[in-house]
């Protein structure tokens, strides 16, 4: 066995792809001048961003003018949503759903406080939206949909075609979260015509951290969230970031021209890795619609097995993954996402989010499947929770309980 990192946190990030380590040594050793700058040298950089943005464009199809490149996911989400508010000042409503990443529902709660009507669309327990529900909540007065592609934790699929008709039947403007889609899914925006507005991050699908670009409709408003300079044509302040972008660039050549080939490669791990943890591991549970998912995501519940203490023993076999929650160490509160599809609370404190990228081998599976099931079971054996006990009852028996047990398994 490697010493290597067993690796399935893809979603993340993901390593830069050698093609694009590739792309950006040029950059560092001859076209590192300032893009904005007149003189020749600084042009070089201007060419190479040029070419970047032309290649997001092809993977993206959509016009090369449309896109802002910028530092992210982050910043792109927060650029739509109040881009979207100052083009429709008149109208107060935002809707978007209880599932959506945290630069996006936190934006839209302080906006709540600001004066906003803020309505979060439920979930089912697979995950998914109710449209009726959209349909009946949407008005004349809603300035913004926002809804992810697909979800970081679960990897459930959005309806974006449908969400964007009826966004567009009353006049809002449609902005679609596709950080996690980018790199896994075919996005057309000449096929998604309600799309507004489309983040993406390089760093999701090998290229590097720190750089994304933002989507904008040619008929879209839009206000810099940055200001303060001329770049990106007078849309975004600060001098771009070439090497990312050039990078950002090549990672999208590669999924124009293979993304097929990567989605099957990154399903076959997957399923490889759900099938073999659901004939080893009993109590055990999968999150999320197993069909309308990412190719390269699963979402697995340890029903009785404390999250937190199964990520540290993991680690320290060199296992790289996530928990379905995104709590604090020590913390019982549990994923807002898997809150909000209703995971049994017998699995949602051990949920764990394994995520394949193009480059997971079978015998990396096959490693992590022996030992996750290794230490599930050493976990099931010290449990105090069972199935004569609420795992997550917040009693104080419960919590005490739950110190026991983690200071044991430390």
């Amino acid at each position: 066995m490697s010493d290597q990192p067993i690796y399935f946190d893809n979603n993340s990030t993901t390593f830069p792809a050698p093609e694009t380590v590739e792309a950006i040594l040029p950059v560092i050793g001859e076209g590192w001048g300032n893009p904005s700058s007149t003189h020749s040298f600084g042009q070089k950089a201007r060419h190479e961003i040029e070419k970047a943005r032309e290649a997001v464009a092809r993977m993206l199809n959509c016009t090369p003018a449309e896109l802002v490149f910028n530092s992210g996911a982050t910043e792109g989400n927060n650029t739509a949503i109040y881009s979207a508010l100052e083009g429709l000042p008149e109208r107060k409503h935002i809707i978007t759903t209880r599932t959506e990443h945290a630069s996006v529902l936190e934006v839209v709660r302080y906006l709540g406080d600001s004066g906003y009507r803020v309505t979060e669309l439920s979930v089912d327990r697979l995950g998914h939206i109710d449209l009726d529900e959209l349909r009946n909540e949407i008005s004349g007065d809603t300035a913004l949909v926002s809804l992810m592609w697909a979800n970081n934790e679960t990897g459930v699929i959005s309806p974006i075609s449908a969400a964007g008709d009826i966004a567009k039947q009353f006049g809002a403007l449609f902005h679609v979260d596709a950080v996690q889609a980018a790199g896994k899914l075919n996005i057309d925006l000449t096929e998604h015509a309600a799309i507004d507005y489309l983040t993406i991050s390089a760093h999701k699908f090998h290229g590097l951290k720190g750089t994304g670009a933002l989507f904008v409709r040619k008929d879209a408003g839009y206000t810099p969230l940055l200001r303060g300079g001329h770049h990106e044509s007078g849309r975004r302040a600060g001098t771009e970031a070439v090497l990312g972008i050039v990078a950002l660039g090549a990672a999208a050549r590669m999924v124009s021209a293979r993304l097929g080939e990567y989605a099957t490669h990154m399903q076959t791990m997957r399923d490889r890795l759900q099938h073999s943890l659901l004939n080893t591991l009993d109590d055990i549970v999968i999150n999320g619609d197993q069909h309308d998912r990412l190719p390269n995501t699963v979402n697995v519940g340890f029903k009785y097995i404390d999250g937190e203490a199964l990520l540290m023993m993991m680690d320290a076999e060199n296992i790289c993954v996530s928990a379905g929650s995104a709590c604090k160490s020590g913390s019982m509160e549990p994923s807002h996402v898997l809150l909000a599809m209703n995971v049994p609370l017998s699995a949602i404190h051990g949920s764990v989010r394994f995520c394949t990228s193009r480059y997971t081998s079978a015998e990396e599976v096959d490693e992590l499947v022996q030992k996750t099931a290794k230490i599930v079971k050493r976990l099931g054996e010290m449990s105090p929770f069972g199935h004569d006990h609420k795992p997550a009852s917040h009693t104080h028996e419960a919590m005490q309980r739950h110190r026991d047990y983690f200071a044991q398994a430390k």
